[in-house]
């Protein structure tokens, strides 16, 4: 089997963002001589990276032209070593090869009839349990910043109507004015910002009781001094664990933040590769690790990271927040992996304009997730997506 062409899908049909964010998502199609295509998706469907990503995997295309879809492993090095700028890693560089690596292991897993997870070493977990993700957008087919903690209070009874028993919350993305970043969360957080971030989360816990799990979202919008002054505020509410406390750039300061509160903290959608994450397991800094396999390096790197994390002891809670196929991509390989903790359904994911771009609707039921049983990810882009997008092709 000979890889014949390979095209990429911008997608302009997504959801529309409340922040104003570009939304993106940008799919890979990797066509072959025996008519067999594989599908993969570039993590970085929110924020402004999504246009160099789209011209990333078009330049990594070239290199695959002929090549054995089944050989994934040399493709992944011939990309990662053969492009000069490859082996000094980045978001761009590795999304591209994410993409292509997911769409490889769709490939094999539609030319030998199986679901990718039968090749990555069968199932560990037999369904996943889901948590509801960015109620400060609100929970449904809508989006809408929210501002009082009684309107949090209200986006978890939602959730928690439809099964979910963990929810993520951003409690100081939003200030009082429903603004996205209105007020630095730097240094030291004034009154008025650690007040409301503390009530928001305290309003979800008295709607959800003490058996809801909350995990608090930072964005890496507090800094190491105002993530460790809010994480103390916020230790007596029970939360299960800090996500992005702090930008992942210096593993030191992700340090100081685990060293002096008393919530796990996670982080990992702006890590890439195993070297990425080397340095946060060595000082044990992260408690739970959230690779994105549309940008850490595809479903052949997510697997090397996640089986590194469990050397340590460390959870794993992929990261999701893009189009149908990076969930179907997802389901695959925490079917697999024994540290898989929980799994991410982000609220983009409930939107009409998203579940519009590919051919299969994969919703968790009473907060659990069943996995897909069709070969390869399980999922494919719609006809319609495709009419719709910025497509380029590579022959």
């Amino acid at each position: 089997m000979k890889i014949t062409s390979v095209d990429i899908f911008y997608l302009t049909t997504g959801k529309p963002s409340v922040d104003n964010t570009p939304w993106n998502p940008t799919v890979v199609r990797i066509n072959t001589d025996e008519g067999i295509s594989g599908y993969g998706e570039i993590g970085l469907a929110y924020g402004q990276a999504g246009k160099a990503a789209y011209g990333m995997v078009q330049d990594f295309a070239e290199l695959i032209i002929g090549m054995d879809p089944m050989n994934n492993e040399e493709i992944w090095e011939k990309i990662f070593r053969t492009t000069f700028w490859g082996m000094g890693g980045g978001t761009v560089i590795f999304a591209g090869i994410s993409a292509i690596d997911i769409a490889l292991w769709d490939i094999k897993g539609k030319a030998l009839g199986v679901p990718c997870y039968q090749l990555l070493g069968g199932k560990t977990n037999r369904k996943l349990r889901a948590y509801a993700s960015q109620i400060q957008f609100d929970w449904g087919p809508k989006c809408a910043p929210l501002v009082k903690p009684e309107q949090y209070a209200e986006a978890a009874r939602k959730a928690m109507a439809e099964g979910y028993t963990c929810i993520k919350v951003d409690p100081v993305g939003f200030n009082l004015k429903g603004q996205w970043m209105g007020w630095s969360n730097y240094g030291i957080l004034e009154y008025d910002q650690l007040k409301i971030a503390v009530d928001r989360v305290q309003a979800i816990r008295e709607a959800g009781g003490p058996k809801l799990d909350i995990i608090i979202e930072l964005h890496s919008l507090t800094d190491t001094n105002s993530a460790i002054q809010l994480g103390r505020e916020l230790e007596s509410l029970r939360c299960f664990y800090y996500e992005e406390p702090t930008l992942p750039l210096n593993a030191g300061s992700m340090k100081e933040i685990a060293r002096n509160i008393k919530i796990p903290v996670a982080s990992g959608e702006r890590i890439y590769s195993r070297w990425g994450y080397r340095p946060f397991f060595e000082d044990r800094s992260l408690q739970v690790i959230q690779p994105d396999l549309g940008n850490c390096g595809g479903i052949s790197e997510g697997k090397k990271i996640c089986d590194m994390a469990h050397i340590y002891d460390i959870g794993v809670q992929l990261h999701i927040c893009g189009g149908p196929i990076a969930t179907a991509a997802a389901l695959q390989l925490e079917a697999v992996i024994p540290n898989f903790l929980i799994h991410e359904h982000h609220a983009a994911a409930l939107l009409p304009e998203n579940i519009g771009l590919c051919k299969y609707d994969y919703q968790p039921k009473d907060g659990y997730f069943e996995i897909p049983d069709l070969p390869g990810i399980g999922q494919e882009l719609s006809e319609e997506a495709m009419k719709k997008a910025i497509t380029a092709v590579v022959k």
